[in-house]
């Protein structure tokens, strides 16, 4: 059956703090999560901290180092994971979540270094995770388990036929972007019988320093902490099945349309 593991890059700040914590809670597998600046000791410390008192091993988090903004750091991080895991192991649910935002409300407000930014971490940092993190995914040959799932944290406002206010141009086109890469590993994951499947999730409007500027204007009742959020969207994760691959669903298990 092999030795499933758990990976979440990154994992040390709001979402993905709190999809980290979620994980350790409610599934028995191990899991490997990564950090950017903090020493390994203070993000396992930090991850670990309201988890002493339910139940949680500690044993079974593991940190990894690893800079989105750079392609040798993901190298160097899936490396250091091939290092660390037994020979049978494979990767059960991976959650790649990250994600920046500069709002433009205009076209005056695009700001090309600013455009940058936001493709380098909506975008290619997603796809340099596949290029180098998709070789711990099962092989159809020995793999008698379910299929696993490889989850990016995407948007609703990544949807072209669903945008109906503007605005946001570098976001909901980085967005749009990362669900066509959702879609073509999914359909490469397909054409290979893989036992593998990739989709993406919209969290729905959560809590974190990324969308600080906007809770004002949230509807009543859809301002998320991320705690509840990571509790929706892992639920929704777990119940995704084969027939819903290369797609991506929000926190209620709803389609976004493309």
């Amino acid at each position: 059956m092999g030795s499933p593991f758990i990976l979440v890059t990154p994992a040390t700040r709001g979402l993905s703090l709190a999809i980290t914590r979620q994980l350790l809670r409610t599934t028995r597998f191990p899991v490997f999560a990564t950090h950017r600046s903090s020493s390994p000791d203070e993000a396992r410390e930090h991850i670990l901290e309201p988890l002493k008192e339910s139940g949680v091993d500690p044993k079974r988090l593991s940190i990894l180092k690893l800079d989105l903004t750079s392609e040798s750091s993901i190298k160097d991080a899936s490396a250091t994971l091939r290092e660390q895991l037994p020979q049978d192991a494979y990767l059960h649910t991976g959650f790649f979540t990250g994600g920046i935002l500069y709002p433009e409300k205009q076209p005056a407000d695009i700001d090309f270094e600013k455009i940058k930014k936001t493709f380098q971490i909506n975008v290619l940092s997603h796809l340099l995770l596949i290029k180098h993190f998709n070789q711990f995914l099962p092989d159809a040959k020995n793999h008698e388990g379910p299929v696993s799932k490889w989850v990016h944290i995407s948007a609703r406002v990544g949807s072209i036929s669903d945008n109906h206010k503007g605005g946001w141009y570098s976001y909901r086109a980085s967005k749009a972007a990362l669900n066509q890469v959702i879609k073509t590993f999914d359909t490469q994951l397909a054409l290979r019988k893989t036992p593998s499947i990739c989709v993406g999730i919209h969290p729905g409007t959560v809590k974190t320093q990324l969308s600080k500027d906007f809770w004002s204007s949230v509807p009543k009742g859809q301002l998320f902490e991320p705690e509840e959020a990571a509790e929706k969207i892992v639920k929704v994760v777990d119940n995704i099945t084969e027939d819903q691959r290369g797609r991506v669903w929000d926190y209620a298990g709803k389609q976004v349309p493309w």
